[in-house]
């Protein structure tokens, strides 16, 4: 007897991938893409808001501004020169100026040593120096500098005499005072500020008659 074949029922065949299956996977892709990429964007826009802000800020709030020096009275002490028709050699004589510093950035101020020379008729006649210190945001401090003339300089020159017989006393003043701004230990930068002022003082009165400053400020 001739045995059969025997048939053996085949396997059961993969699931094949459909048409649809692979719309699916596509459009899965397509969508995980356009969230990356809108991801991606906000991220972009992100940044560029957080670069225009500091941008908008730098040349706004965090601008470093110029300080302001400023000549407010002058008095002489110890003038023997007053009503004199003929001056003394060896007369005493001392300028006291008041300055101002102003100081109108949202960060403090620190100066160094202040330079204050005095000149009479392009002669200089006396220099001094102030000690530094820290003007806050938006303050302004004062100080008073003591310029000790020299006499003797001040009586040779010949345009004394015509000062003296118009009561007037006419001389020329330089203030240099250079610090730094610090904002936040982001911004640093480094100023000077000059100031040139031309001051007529009444000997009588010791009140400033008239008074023509210019200021400089290097950066």
């Amino acid at each position: 007897m001739v045995e059969r074949d025997q048939v053996r029922p085949l396997a059961p065949a993969a699931d094949a991938p459909t048409s649809d299956d692979g719309e699916a996977a596509l459009q899965l892709k397509k969508v995980r893409r356009k969230k990356l990429i809108r991801c991606c964007a906000c991220i972009a826009a992100l940044f560029i808001i957080l670069a225009v802000v500091i941008i908008v800020l730098i040349f706004t709030v965090f601008r470093v501004k110029d300080p302001i020096i400023k000549l407010n009275a002058v008095s002489l002490t110890n003038l023997d020169l007053i009503n004199a028709s003929i001056p003394t050699t060896g007369a005493n004589i001392s300028l006291i100026a008041n300055v101002s510093v102003k100081n109108p950035n949202i960060a403090s101020f620190k100066y160094r040593n202040t330079t204050t020379t005095l000149y009479y008729y392009g002669t200089e006649v006396g220099d001094a120096r102030g000690p530094g210190g820290t003007a806050k945001a938006h303050r302004t401090i004062q100080m008073n500098i003591t310029v000790d003339i020299i006499t003797d300089r001040v009586l040779a020159s010949p345009n004394l005499t015509a000062d003296l017989t118009s009561g007037t006393l006419t001389m020329i003043s330089y203030s240099r005072i250079g610090g730094r701004v610090n904002m936040l230990n982001i911004i640093k930068k480094h100023v000077t500020v000059m100031m040139n002022c031309t001051v007529t003082v009444n000997i009588t009165s010791q009140a400033i008659q008239e008074q023509k400053c210019k200021h400089k400020v290097d950066l």
